[in-house]
């Protein structure tokens, strides 16, 4: 199957009672039928979504340059929606782009998406799920069994600008050689932290943050 989107995704900030954010949440991604201009945010903590009407209200924990798009695969959605006995439409996690034909679980950080003819992003990261997700699904004990799951989809920060919309191929146009996936880096960071370290080969593109996480675990375990 060739790897397209299925949906692009963004949402307005709403209050919410389970989030503690100023200004409610955006996690409410709704799909949207036109083209929608994707450029580099900003530095985290100023920045917020990389996709032009999308709301990121928690910027101390969201939004910046390296988690400027979030995408879930439509496979992923799939499975939950088998578990869960429930519906569960394009946007719902929150991601920016639904996709098709497309491994983002074993997406390798460091790895470059061409969306569309304009658009250049790259893997950063996995997303961790917080109370506001868990909230916003209604699902009791949430947090826990995303995280067993390890489908946690991928924040990407973007290389070339441009415009997306639906139906827009996704080409991968760049897999680094090393091994350290958005799987691999999600256990990493939650449940099997003896695996930190291997984060570090890969490289520049690996943000400060889980950089910065990395030696403070080094330094932990040495002493």
């Amino acid at each position: 199957m060739n790897a397209k989107l299925l949906s692009v995704n963004v949402g307005r900030a709403f209050a919410a009672p389970y989030t503690s954010a100023e200004g409610g949440t955006g996690i409410d991604k709704r799909p949207v039928a036109g083209p929608v201009a994707v450029s580099a945010p900003g530095p985290k903590g100023v920045g917020g979504s990389g996709l032009a009407g999308d709301a990121v209200v928690d910027r101390r924990h969201h939004g910046g340059d390296d988690q400027a798009v979030y995408a879930y695969a439509r496979e992923d959605l799939d499975d939950w929606q088998r578990q869960l006995d429930r519906t569960l439409p394009n946007g719902v996690f929150g991601e920016n782009l639904t996709t098709t034909g497309l491994d983002v679980t074993d997406a390798r950080i460091g790895e470059r998406w061409r969306v569309g003819t304009e658009v250049l992003l790259e893997v950063t990261c996995p997303r961790i799920p917080c109370r506001t997700f868990q909230g916003w699904l209604d699902e009791r004990g949430w947090i826990k069994r995303f995280t067993a799951a390890a489908t946690p989809g991928a924040y990407l920060r973007v290389l070339q600008a441009g415009e997306i919309r639906v139906g827009d191929p996704v080409r991968v146009e760049h897999r680094p050689d090393h091994d350290v996936t958005i799987a691999l880096m999600f256990r990493a960071l939650t449940t099997r932290r003896e695996l930190l370290p291997r984060l570090l080969e890969a490289g520049d593109p690996l943000p400060a943050e889980a950089r910065a996480t990395v030696l403070k675990h080094r330094a932990r375990t040495a002493n």
